[in-house]
């Protein structure tokens, strides 16, 4: 998914920002630009919209893009504050191709759990997802510098998840969603390290995983399909 069209998206969605989600309920659009409406009171997910009579229950299999990430405004900047060790471009490249890859293996385990495969073409069984990581904030990451002192955190940090849903043969955007998350705080103060906060990662990302098979799962249960 190219930036510009996320953007975009995410804009269509009329709450391109996390704090825009404080907004009660009424205070949304009943409908996206598209003509996706919103679903009154979602599972799991802190909004959801979705194509009037959308029906899931044709998809026994899943293709999901390449997940775009991007981190919260200024978070190099704030990181840098006060600190010796420097963040640098390189850092957040890392950062991200990390998240991105955790992602996948993520949802690839949760999906497979639930008896649907991952694919990579387009057939009439398929579910194209398209995700995105956006307001990224890692509160203490691991530079991977050596001589790098320690830090410690009650949480290790908090992200939202945007994703879309298309139908592989036909390009029709079925539904699209917007969740933040952040990892649980801790009543004490604890050292962050890389495997810490990839285990955090893991406990962020685990329910959006499962939220997308348990909504196939519905689909299929009301349709009375089998796997």
């Amino acid at each position: 998914m190219k930036k510009s069209l996320l953007l975009l998206s995410i804009l269509a969605l009329a709450i391109a920002s996390t704090p825009a989600l404080a907004k009660k309920k009424e205070e949304l659009p009943e409908y996206t630009v598209e003509g996706l409406k919103r679903v009154e009171n979602p599972k799991n997910l802190a909004v959801v919209y979705a194509e009037p009579g959308a029906n899931l229950s044709q998809y026994k299999r899943v293709y999901i893009t390449e997940p775009y990430v991007a981190f919260k405004k200024n978070w190099q900047r704030d990181q840098n504050r006060g600190v010796s060790m420097r963040i640098t471009t390189k850092d957040m490249d890392r950062i991200k191709i990390n998240v991105a890859e955790l992602f996948m293996e993520v949802f690839t385990e949760v999906l497979n759990e639930g008896g649907y495969e991952l694919a990579d073409e387009r057939a009439e069984d398929v579910l194209i997802v398209k995700p995105a990581i956006i307001d990224l904030n890692v509160h203490a990451p691991d530079t991977m510098s050596a001589g790098r002192s320690n830090t410690y955190t009650q949480s290790a940090g908090s992200m939202t998840l945007y994703i879309e849903l298309y139908d592989s043969a036909t390009d029709d955007l079925l539904a699209k969603a917007l969740d933040p998350t952040g990892d649980r705080q801790s009543a004490f103060m604890q050292w962050q390290t890389g495997p810490a906060n990839r285990q955090a990662g893991k406990r962020m990302m685990k329910p959006w995983a499962e939220a997308l098979r348990d909504g196939l799962d519905r689909a299929r249960e009301e349709t009375g399909e089998d796997k």
